[in-house]
């Protein structure tokens, strides 16, 4: 499946094929940027209400699995300061234009929820309170009302009487890059998915700032160079080696090395292949060196020359190899 942003990545330890929602799911994975999201995009009258404490991420997914190439969700759990608790389900919407049904699939995700919740407790008295919030990051800007009773069709006078509900919009596009976020790691990943939509030249034009942004986000490193790889058409080698000499100089070989095996999409660039080449060559010089001390002219000079399949051969061969002669000898 691919999504009309980009093609789709899957990383080898993740089921999660959409660019977007992976970077996402990566970012609110940790409960300290789901709660300064929380505090500086809900209403202040919602985020004055809870309590200090970081929401609890919940796993599990409420979109309906066709719709999974254009929205991503996550659960969190929280408490208000008087004690209640509440739930907190963020709803992203990945398309590069506006959905007026936005509504439509926040009030059946919030359905499918409480259905869960009812059936897990038969003896329920109350519904838990479920706060609904909608992180859009399209290129043009959000244009439709933010409750479900926009969507019927009905004369005036009924409305009072009618199933509503509103819902914050957060719109990236709008926000200016510096004000996209305080706490740095959830500034990043907004920035990346703020320019995951645009055009090809905007996006390049805000690459330098977003290496100072990975900078100070370290541990969103590898997700945002996957992400900006399978975003940004126009991002090339030198790019990445760039990015990279930027932020973790001192592993150039080892992510050239990743990024070369993690990304699995269609027309994959030729440069990853060759990158993927010589990361396995210097973490191979580096494991001989380990094992066997500094190695002689003629051993690196085989290592340099070796095509892919022969260094992962090599790589085996190490594991058992008595000596450096062993681990080179030709197959009998």
């Amino acid at each position: 499946m691919t999504c009309a942003n980009g093609p789709d990545i899957l990383g080898p330890m993740n089921e999660i094929f959409q660019p977007h929602d992976l970077l996402f799911k990566t970012l609110m994975s940790h409960p300290e940027t789901a709660g300064g999201f929380l505090q500086e995009h809900l209403p202040p009258e919602l985020s004055r209400l809870l309590a200090p404490e970081p929401p609890q991420p919940v796993e599990g997914t409420f979109v309906e699995e066709h719709l999974r190439p254009y929205y991503s969700d996550r659960l969190f759990e929280a408490k208000t300061i008087t004690g209640k608790p509440v739930s907190l389900y963020f709803l992203i919407e990945h398309k590069s234009f506006e959905d007026n049904r936005a509504a439509w699939q926040l009030f059946q995700s919030m359905y499918a929820f409480m259905k869960q919740k009812t059936r897990e407790n038969k003896k329920w008295q109350k519904l838990p309170a479920m706060v609904p919030l909608l992180l859009y990051h399209g290129e043009k800007e959000w244009r439709f009302p933010n409750e479900f009773l926009a969507l019927i069709d009905a004369d005036e006078a009924i409305t009072p009487w009618l199933l509503n509900f509103r819902f914050p919009v957060v719109d990236l596009s709008v926000i200016p890059n510096q004000r996209l976020a305080q706490e740095s790691r959830l500034y990043a990943g907004f920035l990346a998915l703020k320019y995951g939509t645009r055009d090809p030249k905007e996006q390049m034009e805000v690459l330098e700032e977003l290496i100072l942004a990975m900078v100070n986000a370290p541990d969103l490193f590898v997700s945002m160079v996957l992400y900006l790889l399978t975003t940004f058409p126009y991002l090339r080698e030198e790019h990445v080696r760039q990015i990279v000499s930027r932020v973790k100089p001192q592993e150039e070989a080892e992510m050239m090395s990743q990024f070369a095996q993690e990304i699995l999409a269609k027309n994959k660039p030729e440069w990853l292949s060759v990158g993927r080449q010589e990361g396995e060559a210097k973490i191979l010089i580096r494991q001989l060196q380990k094992r066997f001390g500094d190695l002689p002219p003629w051993a690196n000079q085989k290592v340099a020359d070796a095509d892919s399949a022969t260094l992962e051969n090599w790589s085996i061969r190490l594991l058992d190899a008595k000596s450096l002669e062993e681990v080179f000898a030709d197959p009998s």
